[in-house]
């Protein structure tokens, strides 16, 4: 009579795929456990529990509360950042490409997720100084990149003259989504229809900044 079979556990180091699922739910569970009890209240323990893992585990990856939460708070917004699709932008009507990015840009301003997560890492931030550090590179968004692709494309075709590309597009971004932004973190939002109307000036008011007199 045969020895009955016995199943085998793999042992040994998680493959990359594996790692990275596991990254993956780690700063899923922490993004969510900050955004429910802030960063005070937020323990490792808790955070560990959300994601079903030990705090060994947790621990391995992270050392401290304050590790996890600089490298969860980029990551969302960055993320975020990724998934966003850039605007069609079709044929060459520079105002409607603007409009198109601007409503983007206005969007993402008032997403409550991004609110509160920006909300808190600037609360933190006296506590987090690599938060300014990476502020410069979450910049270079896609809709920071797509209005400074459909500058330079006009800027060609002479449509537009443009000193500066990179700071006009800032200022355009800034023109669109600033006070939105502000408000949003205040908990203030306005209604669709006024912030069209808002969105469609600042593509004028922009415009006749850039076009040739």
């Amino acid at each position: 009579m045969s020895a009955p079979r016995t199943t085998r556990t793999r042992v040994g180091r998680p493959s990359q795929a594996e790692a990275a699922r596991l990254a993956e739910r780690l700063r899923k569970a922490a993004f969510e456990t900050f955004l429910e009890c802030g960063f005070d209240a937020t323990t490792m323990e808790a955070v560990a529990r959300a994601a079903d893992v030990t705090k060994r585990t947790l621990y391995a990856r992270y050392p401290d509360k304050r590790a996890l939460f600089a490298d969860v708070t980029s990551w969302a917004l960055a993320r975020r950042h990724g998934d966003e699709p850039l605007p069609e932008i079709e044929g060459d009507d520079l105002a409607a490409g603007l409009t198109a990015i601007a409503r983007a840009t206005l969007a993402r301003a008032v997403d409550p997720d991004i609110v509160r997560i920006s909300r808190m890492a600037m609360t933190e931030s006296a506590r987090f100084p690599e938060f300014a550090r990476s502020a410069q590179t979450l910049a270079w968004s896609p809709r920071m990149r797509a209005v400074m692709d459909l500058l330079r494309r006009h800027a060609d075709s002479g449509a537009v003259v443009v000193d500066d590309i990179e700071i006009a597009a800032e200022q355009f971004l800034a023109l669109v989504a600033a006070v939105p932004a502000r408000l949003a973190a205040f908990g203030v939002t306005r209604a669709p229809e006024v912030e069209e109307r808002h969105v469609q000036h600042a593509v004028a008011l922009f415009l006749r900044g850039v076009l040739p007199r």
